[in-house]
C-alpha cells in the first residue's frame, strides 16, 4: 500500500446517483486505503419524477442518497439547489466554497466541464471556483478558511462524450473490477429514477448502462470495468496525479 492514507476525499455531483454512476468504483478503493468519503449533490433531484411532486421527490431522493453513502460509511450533504436550475451565482458559490471549508478535503471529484446536460457543466464550473476559493479570507461563510487547493479531478461525462457527441479521452483511467458489485449495490439505492428514466429518457436497467460504460472504460484499461478522469492542471492547483501514487495497482495513466 501506498502511504498516502488517512485522507480525504470530496466527490461532488448535480443529482443524487451521478456520483454513483461515475466514480464510485474509484471513491471504495480510496475507502481501502482509509480516506474518508464525503459525497455532495447540488440538488435532491426534485425534477427526477413523472409522479411526485418535488417536495416528495427531493425527500425520496436524500434518502436513497444517504442509504448509497451509508455502504461506504460516507458522509452525504445536499446543497439544496433547484434541479435544471443550478446557477453559478454568490449563494451557490457560497454554499460550496463552506462545504470545501467543512470538508478540508485532499481530493475533489466532480463533473466534466463538458456534458450533456448545462446543470452537470454549472456544477463543474462552482466546485472549481470553491476548490480556489475556499483559502480566500475576504470570503465569508459559516467556516474558516481552508489554506489549500485540494487536487480536483473531472468525472467522465456521461457515455463519455460532449453534447455534440464528441469523444472525451481521460488521462486517468482506474480499474474498478474488484468494486463494480459495490458500484451496482450503491446505484441501485436510487429506485425512484428506474421509473423516471423509463419515462423521460426511454431507458430501462440503468444499472447494466453503468456497467456497460464502466467496461468500456476497462477495455481501455485492460481490466474488465474502470473509471475514467481528467485532472485539473490549471494555474495554483497540485500537479502531481496523486490517484496514480495512492491508487498505483489501480490506476493507468493515457
Amino acid at each position: 500500500m501506498t502511504k498516502i492514507q488517512n485522507k480525504k476525499v470530496l466527490a461532488v455531483g448535480c443529482h443524487p446517483d451521478d456520483i454513483e454512476i461515475m466514480c464510485a468504483g474509484t471513491l471504495a478503493l480510496l475507502k481501502d486505503y482509509n480516506w474518508s468519503v464525503t459525497i455532495s449533490t447540488m440538488t435532491a433531484g426534485d425534477c427526477g419524477s413523472a409522479t411526485l411532486s418535488k417536495e416528495e421527490i427531493s425527500e425520496k431522493r436524500k434518502k436513497e442518497a444517504l442509504t448509497s453513502a451509508k455502504i461506504l460509511n460516507a458522509n452525504y450533504y445536499c446543497m439544496e439547489n433547484e434541479d435544471i436550475f443550478v446557477l453559478y451565482d454568490r449563494p451557490t458559490l457560497l454554499k460550496a466554497i463552506d462545504l470545501v471549508r467543512k470538508v478540508k478535503p485532499d481530493i475533489v471529484i466532480t463533473h466534466s466541464p463538458v456534458d450533456y446536460m448545462v446543470d452537470h457543466e454549472t456544477t463543474s464550473r462552482i466546485i472549481k471556483t470553491a476548490c480556489f476559493s475556499a483559502g480566500i479570507q475576504n470570503i465569508k461563510t459559516e467556516t474558516e478558511p481552508y489554506m489549500k487547493i485540494p487536487y480536483l479531478y473531472y468525472m467522465d461525462p456521461l457515455e463519455g462524450i460532449d453534447d455534440l457527441g464528441q469523444r472525451i479521452n481521460p488521462t486517468t483511467l482506474v480499474d474498478i473490477t474488484s468494486k463494480i458489485d459495490i458500484k451496482e449495490k450503491m446505484l441501485s439505492t436510487h429506485k425512484s429514477q428506474r421509473d423516471w428514466l423509463m419515462s423521460h429518457n426511454g431507458i430501462d436497467e440503468y444499472t447494466i448502462a453503468m456497467k456497460e460504460f464502466s467496461a468500456l472504460r476497462g477495455k481501455e484499461y485492460g481490466s474488465q470495468f474502470a473509471e475514467g478522469f481528467r485532472q485539473h492542471l490549471g494555474h495554483a492547483y497540485p500537479k502531481s496525479n496523486i490517484l496514480k501514487e495512492v491508487l498505483s495497482d489501480f490506476t493507468k495513466t493515457i
